[in-house]
């Protein structure tokens, strides 16, 4: 995995860059690549409006210095506003080598852009009452702000808000590896932009990833339908989000998709629906995968149509009403790969099934529960985690908020299950899946339905060619 895509928790980072530091790499040097980086998006935003850079006492606010003296340097217009005094030998030697005004603590200061250098990604408790009064007072007092690696007042690891009404900005800029708070609710909302710096990480064994543009290749001159991949979708007592599913499954890469329902109502011309038993669709020895859940309903019928699918030999996608209904016993004796979709309420309910406890990060409780269930597990929702019994972790870029709307689960879970039934293994499948949802939604005017956005799939298919 690329240094660029890691995200490293602020154990690992400090890791990471103590690797440096013992491969002769001082810290000094450190805070000059990482704030003139810095400083290149500041003078992109800013230009040469005035600056106002809010340090604090530790290396967050070293980097700061570095930032103001870039940009003085440069000729720009900039004022530092020293919280406390430098703290660390780094921030220190930062702040003897700005040659520019530094205001104290309780200044007044206003201008085009602030830059908020106070505290960094090890801040593990809420700001002080001086310190969250001094940034909330100039980030009103500035219509642009920037927040250097993590917004002060933001737990890196967990993205919790550590003070209510902390400021937004417009952009944030990681230094050297991304941090989860940048995927994580409710901080991720808040950061505006995402930008990276990077200082000379090098790749971390084991760390989690940011979700990437995937590589897809087109089919191979001799492919046919079989061969590219089908996909089977079982229907159930709501059709319509199958019939969604399914569409988007048609977009997602499969050459074949075909829907178990009792009638052909509102399905598309070109979507096979198969009316025959359910036992019958699964045996097929053609299909590539199979998705269950979309309007699936939870009633005897529908606990029998999932047995039915979790005992097919292939990979599954289980979505929706099937995850309510899903349990350790009924997924005995499975051994081919299982994906499940969970939004927040289903992912509590697993969690209660599988008997974890629920505690922890968002990442802490998708990786707990795909390590007791077996299935890879996409927790979705306004952060969307990726977690694999592995131990393997992705969290998706923010997406569109205008995702918020009905049915459009099931068309993530129709996109997953088309690159499952491609052939393409299930944790690289939710990534691909989530990539694409994200994409198609991007593609969408504002407003749009579920079915607008199933339409947009195969767009977001044709970005990864």
């Amino acid at each position: 995995m690329p240094a660029s895509r890691q995200i490293l928790t602020v154990v690992q980072m400090r890791a990471a860059e103590q690797a440096l530091i013992d491969a002769g790499t001082s810290v000094d040097a450190l805070m000059q690549v990482a704030g003139r980086g810095a400083a290149e998006w500041v003078w992109r935003l800013a230009g040469r409006r005035p600056v106002t850079v809010l340090c604090g006492p530790g290396n967050n606010g070293g980097d700061g210095y570095v930032i103001a003296e870039t940009i003085r340097e440069r000729g720009g217009e900039v004022a530092v506003i020293a919280a406390a005094p430098p703290a660390t030998d780094a921030a220190r030697n930062a702040a003897a080598l700005y040659g520019g005004t530094v205001l104290d603590a309780d200044a007044e200061a206003s201008g085009d852009l602030l830059v908020d250098c106070l505290y960094g990604s090890g801040l593990t408790r809420p700001l002080s009452a001086a310190d969250f009064g001094r940034l909330s007072r100039l980030a009103a007092a500035h219509p642009h702000r920037i927040a250097i690696d993590v917004p002060s007042g933001v737990q890196s690891d967990s993205g919790m808000m550590l003070n209510p009404g902390l400021p937004d900005y417009d952009l944030t800029v990681a230094l050297g590896a991304w941090k989860f708070a940048h995927f994580l609710m409710p901080a991720s909302a808040a950061m505006g932009a995402l930008r990276l710096v990077p200082i000379g990480v090098a790749p971390v064994a084991g760390t989690a990833q940011v979700i990437d543009r995937p590589r897809v290749a087109a089919p191979a001159a001799d492919s046919h339908k079989y061969r590219r991949g089908l996909l089977a979708v079982v229907g159930g007592a709501m059709p319509g989000a199958a019939i969604l599913a399914a569409t988007a499954a048609q977009g997602g890469g499969a050459g074949y998709v075909k829907l178990f329902a009792s009638s052909k109502r509102n399905v598309p011309a070109d979507l096979v629906v198969d009316g025959g038993p359910v036992a019958e669709v699964l045996s097929d020895d053609r299909n590539g995968a199979v998705l269950i859940g979309p309007g699936l309903g939870r009633d005897g019928e529908a606990r029998e149509r999932l047995a039915v699918a979790l005992a097919d030999p292939v990979p599954l996608l289980v979505d929706a009403d099937a995850l309510v209904l899903l349990s350790p016993r009924l997924m005995a004796g499975r051994s081919a790969p299982t994906v499940a979709t969970p939004h927040e309420g289903e992912l509590v309910a697993l969690e209660r099934a599988f008997d974890c406890d629920g505690g922890g990060s968002r990442p802490d409780r998708a990786a707990a529960l795909a390590r007791a269930s077996g299935m890879v597990i996409v927790a979705k929702g306004s952060d969307t985690v990726i977690a694999a019994p592995d131990r393997r972790l992705a969290c998706a870029p923010r997406a569109s908020s205008w995702l918020s709307t009905a049915g459009t689960g099931d068309v993530l879970a129709g996109a997953i299950a088309s690159r499952l039934a491609t052939g393409v293994e299930p944790f690289a499948a939710a990534c691909e899946g989530v990539w694409l949802h994200g994409e198609a939604a991007r593609r969408c005017p504002p407003g749009f339905t579920a079915g607008a956005l199933a339409g947009r799939v195969a767009e977001a298919l044709a970005a990864c060619l």
